[in-house]
């Protein structure tokens, strides 16, 4: 059994609200828009961390990570690529590579909407943790965390966080 935790979007900061929930996990995996390459050493310090470059992530971290990921975790096949829709509203570009894959888990970002649902017609979970980091739309900060066991996907909660001010979070970093 593995235990996971997914997040997305840290657009340079990582909220240190987040830390105790890294602390017990197997993996952490980050859909994109790392925007440091120091937001992957801190999080490697917690776990193995399996990652993708996102559209704002510069070509030090595109160097180091792939634009899509596949791998397996137990007996899950795992997808996972910044920019790739969801369920009924795939981009155009990804559709053919998950068709092909066929993963039983398919992960993106960059949206900044936590979205998790189930893909009928390609028999696969969707999931996209929403974001983490200080900056897009989102008014909620969100990660997701879950258990691989075999072939099943348990344990799925959301941990999420009110959104700081932009100006409160410049005041507590000077």
């Amino acid at each position: 059994m593995r235990k996971i935790i997914l997040l997305s979007d840290t657009h340079h900061s990582l909220d240190k609200r987040f830390i105790p929930y890294l602390s017990d996990v197997d993996e952490i995996w980050h859909a994109g828009d790392i925007g440091s390459i120091n937001i992957l050493d801190e999080l490697n310090q917690y776990a193995e961390v399996k990652a993708v470059w996102g559209n704002i992530d510069n070509a030090i971290i595109r160097s180091e990570l792939k634009k899509t990921l596949y791998f397996k975790c137990e007996q899950v096949k795992v997808m996972m690529t910044h920019i790739g829709g969801y369920p009924g509203k795939y981009n155009k570009d990804i559709l053919s590579n998950i068709k092909d894959a066929k993963p039983n888990l398919f992960i993106s970002g960059h949206s900044h909407i936590l979205k998790i649902m189930y893909d009928k017609e390609l028999d696969l979970l969707h999931m996209n943790p929403g974001a983490i980091g200080d900056f897009g739309i989102h008014k909620v900060k969100t990660i997701v965390s879950f258990t691989i066991d075999e072939e099943k996907i348990n344990s799925l909660k959301v941990i999420e966080f009110p959104r700081k001010n932009i100006t409160e979070f410049y005041q507590q970093t000077l």
